[in-house]
């Protein structure tokens, strides 16, 4: 896989896991996904492709 191929795959998940806490209804869920979708956000803009996936699992579960 190259580099490319991951920041795709990286901005796609990213995308996801925020149309999911779009349509979730606030709550305590929610608000623990933010927190993991903000720390998501801010590994992406330090090109941290593994700390980006891991916030946007955690977010991804908080929101299950």
């Amino acid at each position: 896989m190259t580099s490319d191929n991951k920041s795709t795959n990286t901005a796609d998940k990213m995308k996801s896991v925020k149309a999911a806490w779009d349509k979730a209804p606030s709550g305590p869920k929610k608000d623990a996904a933010k927190k993991h979708y903000d720390a998501a956000e801010k590994a992406n803009t330090a090109k941290n492709d593994a700390e980006t996936n891991k916030e946007l699992d955690a977010a991804k579960h908080a929101l299950a």
